[in-house]
């Protein structure tokens, strides 16, 4: 029998109630029935999450800028094994708890399309093509390719979700036709119709004028009937009260959980499928409609392999849990994160440097290499932590918290500023500073919820906090050579144009565990920086479009000004140089393309890079910009030659007018192939030239 014919049969023997209570995320148990109690709520961003001890990775956005499907497939292995161990281990002893099962609420797949948007670290940034391509490995990588399900992967938040954070529970995105096939939705398709997702989960907000856990267009025309999607369907935590509370589409909370269900949504986080006795009762539902949501659910039961005497995961144990193979995919993960945009020859540092002032809010911090949704590692790394360990035989280390994060003074009872001195006579002391400023989750994430503790929300606007501003200003008057180092979850602009001491800048993210080694490993060479951009950095007084605005238009590196791109999306630099040459295109049966590009380290550093490909047709219906439509990452030794073959796929060489349709294009196209998008001003901030092809269809 198959998961679903199980299913059936065992939600057969349940009587309505019964059925009912296996419908909230803490589902209680069925003696009868042999079904134990099980929390379906549990996280997996970027590593077994608020469960205790596992893996820290660097939160999605950078591992986004690795630009790696593969790389992220071998994370999100990781991610499930930690978290069947950790499973295994917390049902051994009778631990049942949020955040301890198998249902991975993971990968957020919504687009960053606006830099302010607090929960855009969670992300895999602002292209489509990324992000689906992005989500496809990860859902994989939780899911396994066993006849078990290793986990069961729930991509997040269906559909075009991405702020305003203090809006979400009453707000309606307006969005048009051509948005939504073009932009918003491509990595929902790809992650249910080739990644074969367990589970979708509906935003907050309405989209359109309707709640996305009861959006009809959403979840009947396009999930269940375009895409042909048999999985769950699960509110977002407490989702389903704000139709009435906020939305104002229901009366009360049984109407809103009869909507909710009739509209496909089977599993409720939060407490409103308690109404649906009451529901029914009112004969607003009918008992087929239950069961129907209680079949799918316990479906995904029966695939994790919950009833079965044993599966092939139920060996995986302490020995596989926040091990030193882990550690070291952490390390790599967080090195390959990390963004250089900026070098004035300073980097890399030599070894016998002298005195190297570390300074800044961040410098000593391990909430700065979280990021939200994260697990507790053993083996936190600073900044400050690995600079010591690599410099111990040949440095001299000199530290200064520099500033508060966001607060005007660090000690209670100290005048404004009580830490700024202290940073300019650590500084003056030095040969070279490297300057640890930017935010972290507890300042930029998600609102305050019932499922979520303590205020972060979105940002204001993209200069960093006015302490650190005073504080990059003093360090930078002392005239010495200054490496600043952003850890942050999206766009800021650190604003370093008028301090010419400024030498170089790092995008590092919130880069997980290792996070400090990996930096410091960077600044003194111990291997060259390949991370780009998934997210265009905009100057700070870019004129953004209003937050509430969901239109593209003016968004996104596809649609935005030039003139207001601080750094452009796929940026980024890297100790080494690199030769794009010999670009060709042969047109496959399927009607994609074969793109064939030859890659050559021109320098005498060892170094990865990303080859990007670009592509710009001719025709209405179309980006501004040519946009990202392949992607290898690659090791290549000094001075070495490799051939690289990437597949374009047929969807690319298409349009989407303005009624949502998507239609072929043909005639004549672009194709480029470099380390960055193929803009002049990538170009003049130091990226490779890229080969360029011209073609026709």
């Amino acid at each position: 029998m198959t998961a679903k014919e199980r299913a059936l049969t065992l939600v057969e023997q349940m009587t309505l109630p019964e059925m009912i209570s296996q419908l909230r995320h803490d589902a209680p148990a069925i003696e009868r029935l042999g079904i134990l109690a099980y929390n379906w709520w549990n996280e997996g961003l970027h590593g077994a999450a608020r469960s205790g001890t596992a893996t820290v990775f660097p939160q999605a956005i950078g591992l986004a800028a690795l630009f790696d499907d593969e790389f992220l497939y071998a994370v999100a292995s990781v991610v499930s094994t930690e978290q069947r161990a950790k499973y295994n281990l917390y049902k051994a002893e009778g631990d049942r708890d949020i955040y301890k099962g198998l249902t991975v609420w993971s990968p957020n797949i919504n687009i960053f399309r606006d830099p302010r948007w607090g929960r855009g670290q969670e992300t895999f940034g602002e292209d489509p093509y990324l992000t689906e391509r992005l989500a496809v490995a990860f859902i994989k990588g939780l899911q396994g390719s066993g006849s078990v399900l290793k986990t069961a992967s729930c991509v997040k938040h269906f559909a075009a979700h991405s702020g305003p954070e203090p809006l979400r529970h009453g707000f309606d995105a307006v969005v048009s036709k051509k948005d939504l096939e073009e932009t918003y939705l491509p990595a929902f398709e790809a992650a249910v119709k080739e990644a074969n997702v367990d589970a979708v989960m509906g935003a907050y907000s309405a989209l359109n004028g309707e709640p996305c856990c009861a959006n009809a267009y959403l979840m009947q025309h396009k999930l269940r009937g375009e895409w042909g999607f048999e999985g769950m369907y699960i509110s977002d935590c407490w989702a389903i009260r704000d139709f009435h509370l906020n939305h104002k589409v229901t009366k009360n909370e049984e109407e809103s959980a009869a909507l909710a269900l009739k509209r496909g949504c089977d599993l409720a986080c939060g407490c409103e499928y308690q109404s649906l006795e009451k529901a029914f009762q009112k004969g607003l539902i009918t008992r087929e409609q239950v069961k129907e949501a209680a079949v799918r659910v316990m479906t995904t039961r029966f695939k994790l392999g919950q009833f079965d005497q044993q599966t092939v995961y139920d060996t995986l144990g302490i020995e596989s849990l926040d091990s030193e193979e882990h550690a070291l995919l952490a390390y790599e993960a967080s090195c390959r994160s990390l963004v250089l945009l900026k070098n004035d020859d300073l980097l890399p540092l030599k070894k016998h440097a002298g005195t190297l002032a570390v300074i800044g809010p961040n410098a000593n911090s391990r909430e700065a290499l979280l990021g939200n949704y994260h697990g507790t590692s053993s083996r936190y790394v600073t900044i400050l932590e690995g600079l010591r360990e690599y410099t111990q035989e040949y440095a001299r280390i000199l530290y200064s918290e520099g500033s508060g994060l966001t607060k005007n003074k660090v000690e209670r009872l100290a005048k404004e500023d009580d830490r700024l001195s202290e940073a300019v006579f650590m500084a003056k002391a030095s040969d070279t500073v490297v300057l640890c400023l930017g935010l972290n989750e507890s300042v930029e994430g998600e609102m305050h919820d019932d499922g979520n503790g303590g205020w972060a929300g979105d940002k204001e606007d993209l200069r960093l906090p006015l302490c650190q501003r005073k504080l990059l200003k003093a360090v930078a008057e002392t005239g010495k050579p200054i490496i600043v180092v952003l850890l942050s979850g999206g766009s800021l602009d650190p604003e370093i144009e008028q301090y010419p001491n400024v030498k170089a800048l790092i995008q590092a993210w919130y880069p997980g565990q290792e996070g400090g080694r990996a930096i410091a490993h960077l600044l003194y060479g111990a291997f060259s920086p390949s991370g780009k951009l998934p997210v265009t950095f905009y100057k700070a007084e870019a004129d953004l479009p209003s937050f509430t605005d969901y239109s593209m238009q003016h968004r996104t590196y596809r649609y935005s000004e030039h003139s207001d791109v601080l750094y452009p999306f796929g940026f980024g630099l890297s100790y080494a140089t690199f030769c794009f040459d010999g670009l060709q295109a042969e047109e496959t049966a399927l009607g994609g393309v074969t793109v064939t590009v030859s890659v050559r380290n021109t320098s005498t550093v060892a170094s990865r890079t990303v080859v990007q490909l670009y592509l710009k047709m001719e025709g209405p219906d179309l980006p501004l910009h040519p946009v990202l439509c392949g992607m290898k990452s690659l090791a290549l030794q000094r001075g070495e030659e490799k051939l690289v073959h990437v597949r374009i796929d047929a969807r690319r060489f298409t349009a989407v007018d303005e009624q949502g349709i998507r239609h072929p294009v043909r005639g004549p196209y672009t194709l480029y192939a470099g380390s960055s998008q193929p803009d002049e001003h990538s170009m003049h901030l130091g990226a490779d030239k890229p080969a360029i092809l011209r073609c026709i269809r």
